[in-house]
């Protein structure tokens, strides 16, 4: 017996708020809202999802989980990213590496990665 990769759940201050922000990053689309949880997806029948619940405290230590984006280019979407409230962070990973981090407005970490090839 396997499972099946339903979603993928965020702590947030501001459900709504965040959730919005990933789904413009991402191109997805709110699926569900409710007062405790918000869903977005890539299509509304298209698993995984992002499900955002509410937490009353802040964010403490670095994510011990995290999403990769890989964009077709690196430098314009750190960019884009930024220009959306995102934030450049210091994880430890050096100069030399093939990845920017950067943290969501509620300062969850991700990397954008450089394009493969």
């Amino acid at each position: 017996m396997t499972s099946v990769w339903e979603n993928l759940t965020v702590d947030a201050q501001d459900p709504s708020r965040l959730a919005r922000w990933w789904a413009e990053a991402l191109g997805y689309q709110v699926v569900s809202e409710k007062p405790d949880e918000v869903e977005i997806r890539r299509a509304s029948d298209q698993l995984p999802g992002i499900v955002f619940v509410p937490v009353t405290h802040p964010k403490g230590a670095k994510n011990r989980l995290h999403i990769d984006l890989r964009p077709t280019d690196q430098e314009a979407e750190v960019e884009r990213l930024v220009d959306m409230g995102a934030r450049h962070v210091d994880v430890g990973q050096g100069d030399e590496v093939g990845w920017t981090v950067l943290a969501d407005p509620e300062g969850n970490e991700f990397c954008v990665l450089r394009p493969r090839g």
